[in-house]
């Protein structure tokens, strides 16, 4: 809990640039192009697939497992959670809040139930925690689409269904627009709950609900902006206290305590970081981009991951997304709250489009593989992408491997799938899931609507996966 008469600065865990720059726009850097040659996506591994669940799953988002708990949670962003067991999915829903969300299932939607945390002493305690967008509160701004609710509920004695009358209401956000959501949440190993936040939607963090910023070349700004919101975060609450006639109460060592930012800020800068995983004390965050560069984030504390201003390593024009400026700053203002900090760059990166072809739409974060299953991945970097396509279900998985010096991008490679056509999964990649012995799932759909066909793959040598 924050202790409020603790003189904390803000500023001790924040990289800091030195104020060599404007004070309007920090330091000005060139437009790095660079990139785009260094992310060929070559192929590499082959991996097999294995369904482990499939109906009634339309959309499933998140896949959660707790040490000593023999049952796997599956969200499906329909509104439902299921439990997997040895014999399938449960005839009865886990949860369901279906009654709650604010949401379409005629076509692709960003909203609805978009992730669960069990708590780490789920076993006892039973405790668990969802982000879902629900309708617009009294308190909402006019004309903004939907709340962002994070709440805890209980599950019963033998963990197999859920109260959903225990519900207690964590957090509520506004939020201005209908996508730029993220979603996930998950507690780190110091046991409290990290929550990212989108930008608010609509397109490149500007228009309704999107506040100006330091960076006046574009419009917009909630990334940056730590003071007036909390889109375009990481948060970092603590769950199992309160503080004042909040739910949660606020780490004391959280960046900005006891300054003029937001306390329940832990990073900023970014776009629509939509899923997030541990590896230790290493937190690996997505962020789907806007329109040219997809990026993955090593996520440390006070850090700001540069958008509006840039997406992925590059200068970003808000006015025309396509048209990158040659220049942009690579820190933040020299005036405060920001103090010239430094941009953090991504340690994974791919373009859209490379050579006219596509490469990928959005990022689909995953996890470090710490399994025995699949040879000579242990400590790499599982993840994927979404589709090469919106009109069809061709997601991609990667894996990349951890440099050999901290401050070069990870190199990555594309699956081969063994048993899907021409190598390719041949689904819409959603999320992954992490097995308490460290095998790793995939979560995917036949279509890019909410009501959709929803499979759970488990990543297996390619000799033992299914035909897809």
């Amino acid at each position: 809990m924050r202790r409020p008469n603790e003189n904390v600065s803000r500023r001790r865990f924040l990289r800091t640039a030195a104020i060599g720059g404007t004070a309007a726009f920090g330091s000005i850097g060139t437009a790095r192009t660079e990139g785009i040659r260094r992310t060929a996506i070559p192929t590499g591994a082959s991996v097999g697939v294995q369904k482990v669940a499939g109906e009634p799953l339309t959309q499933p988002v998140g896949f959660e497992t707790a040490d000593g708990v023999g049952y796997r949670y599956i969200v499906d962003q329909i509104g439902r959670v299921h439990v997997l067991g040895g014999n399938g999915i449960a005839d009865e829903p886990f949860l369901d809040v279906r009654d709650r969300l604010k949401m379409r299932t005629d076509f692709m939607d960003e909203r609805g139930l978009l992730g669960l945390a069990l708590h780490p002493d789920f076993r006892t305690n039973r405790r668990f925690y969802v982000r879902y967008s629900a309708p617009p509160g009294k308190s909402t701004p006019r004309n903004f689409d939907h709340t962002a609710v994070l709440s805890e509920f209980r599950a019963s004695d033998d963990l197999l269904s859920a109260d959903s009358g225990s519900e207690r209401r964590i957090l509520a956000v506004p939020e201005p627009q209908a996508n730029h959501n993220a979603g996930d949440i998950a507690f780190g190993p110091d046991g409290y709950l990290y929550v990212p936040l989108g930008d608010g939607g609509g397109a490149s963090d500007t228009g309704r609900g999107h506040v100006s910023d330091w960076y006046s070349r574009n419009r917009g700004g909630n990334g940056q902006d730590v003071t007036r919101n909390l889109l375009g975060s990481i948060l970092r609450l603590d769950v199992d206290d309160r503080e004042g006639n909040k739910s949660y109460a606020v780490p004391d060592d959280n960046p900005l305590v006891g300054g003029e930012g937001s306390d329940e800020l832990w990073a900023w800068g970014l776009c629509n970081p939509w899923r997030l995983s541990f590896s230790g004390g290493e937190l690996f965050v997505a962020d789907v981009g806007q329109r040219r560069f997809e990026e993955v984030n090593l996520v440390e504390a006070g850090d700001n991951y540069g958008w509006n201003v840039r997406e992925g390593r590059h200068c970003f024009n808000a006015g025309s997304p396509q048209h990158p400026r040659k220049n942009c700053p690579s820190s933040a203002t020299a005036k405060p709250p920001y103090d010239g900090q430094q941009f953090t760059d991504p340690i994974i990166e791919y373009p859209h489009k490379k050579g006219g072809q596509a490469v990928g739409l959005a990022v689909i974060g995953g996890n470090v593989y710490d399994g025995t299953a699949l040879q000579n991945r242990a400590g790499d970097y599982i993840f994927g992408d979404w589709s090469r396509s919106f009109r069809s279900p061709r997601g991609r998985l990667f894996y990349a491997n951890r440099p050999n010096v901290s401050d070069e991008q990870w190199s990555m490679r594309e699956f081969r799938v063994s048993g899907g056509k021409n190598g390719e999964l041949g689904h819409y990649v959603l999320a992954f899931g992490r097995g308490t012995a460290g095998e790793l799932y995939v979560l995917t759909s036949e279509t890019n609507s909410v009501a959709g066909n929803g499979a759970v793959y488990k990543l297996v040598p390619p000799g033992d996966g299914d035909t897809v």
